[in-house]
């Protein structure tokens, strides 16, 4: 599995994202540590990503009839790699941890809760679904009861908790745990796009609920790439006016995290900058 450095550079700033691997190295020790801690003896599970066509089809949906089918339908579970959380996590493992506050299980992530600031982040509305599916199954099998904790920019490229002027905020994080149909679902805004960056959505796996709001056992960290025609649109209106010449500079075939694929990794968006956009992925553990 690969974890790339997150590569996460805001233009005439220096960030610790900017350090390079002996500032990372720390952070990603941290994380190593809180899940050896949780007591993950079996070790941890790899994420694995179809696309949502997959997920719905029969040929991922029926049990397999023989060996020979079920090893077909593994194929088309493609492992998702694993991801750096990056810098700005609020999972613990670098400073902040929002996790363990009251009001951080929520569908609604656009707004700031708890005894934070209390803003609204502000963009085109986007509404994703992320599916957890048992790999084992061939993505067939939902994973209920598992939980995801999601973070992602705002429309100016800022990280709640961390970046200067919202950091008394928590919005644009939240967490859920899986419907019997192995779903989460989302609502928040359309994410901008920062110096160095694709346009892109964290997300962390847990096994349960209780997992996910004290921290521990994180059954593994991707990133939900955005398709570069919806970008275009999004960016082209009011409030995303930085976001168009930093996407000119980039691809996701040069992109820190994504340039060494990122099939799995990309969801399907529909919808109209009038109307909002719904972006959903399959992912496997």
């Amino acid at each position: 599995m690969r974890r790339h450095h997150d590569d996460e550079v805001h233009e005439h700033e220096i960030h610790e994202h900017d350090r390079g691997l002996s500032y990372d190295l720390p952070v990603l020790a941290r994380r190593r540590m809180i899940r050896l801690m949780a007591g993950v003896g079996a070790g941890l599970v790899p994420l694995v990503g179809c696309t949502a066509d997959d997920a719905s089809s029969p040929a991922a949906a029926d049990p397999p009839s023989s060996p020979s089918a079920g090893a077909a339908r593994s194929a088309e579970c493609a492992t998702v790699p694993e991801e750096t959380a990056g810098p700005y996590p609020g999972d613990g493992s670098n400073g902040v941890n929002v996790l363990k506050e009251s009001g951080v299980v929520r569908s609604d992530i656009t707004r700031s809760f708890g005894d934070s600031a209390g803003g609204t982040a502000e963009g085109v509305p986007l509404t994703f679904t992320l599916t957890v599916v048992d790999a084992a199954s061939g993505c067939g099998t939902p994973k209920r009861g598992a939980a995801v904790y999601v973070w992602h920019c705002d429309r100016e490229g800022g990280y709640s908790l961390y970046t200067e002027g919202v950091a008394d905020e928590n919005y644009l994080r939240g967490v859920q745990e899986t419907d019997d149909r192995g779903e989460v679902t989302f609502t928040s805004v359309f994410p901008g796009c920062y110096t160095g960056r694709w346009p892109h959505i964290h997300f962390e796996v847990y096994g349960s609920l209780a997992d996910a709001t004290t921290a521990t056992a994180i059954t593994s960290t991707s990133q939900l790439a955005l398709p570069k025609d919806v970008c275009d649109t999004v960016y082209a209106t009011e409030g995303y006016e930085s976001s168009v010449d930093n996407l000119s500079r980039l691809s996701l075939e040069s992109d820190s995290v994504f340039r060494d694929g990122h099939d799995q990794q990309l969801a399907e968006v529909k919808g109209s900058v009038e109307e909002g956009y719904t972006a959903t992925l399959t992912i496997a553990v």
